[in-house]
């Protein structure tokens, strides 16, 4: 099967025909990994990744534990004054 790259706004494009993605799993919106080679670039489907809560994204990004984490040092609370209106305090 072949395609044209064409010109897409200030980029270039490809577009693969709905049986090709329909064969491979793929559709519309689908998140690809484009993997470039010395033959050409080879369009890969990426791993699934499964949901990962607040907590372990906290500990991948900091390191340690959220329950470790504890309040920023030398950030102080916020004083956002007396309600204003008719807010729900």
């Amino acid at each position: 099967m072949y395609a044209t790259i064409q010109k897409w706004g200030n980029s270039q494009g490809l577009r693969i025909p709905k049986t090709l993605l329909d064969a491979v799993g793929l559709r519309e919106n689908d998140r690809v990994e484009l993997i470039p080679s010395e033959e050409g670039i080879q369009i890969k489907k990426p791993a699934a990744s499964r949901h990962r809560t607040l907590e372990e994204r906290l500990t991948a990004f900091y390191g340690r534990s959220a329950d470790e984490l504890g309040r920023i040092a030398g950030e102080p609370e916020v004083d956002w004054g007396k309600p204003e209106g008719a807010e729900l305090w």
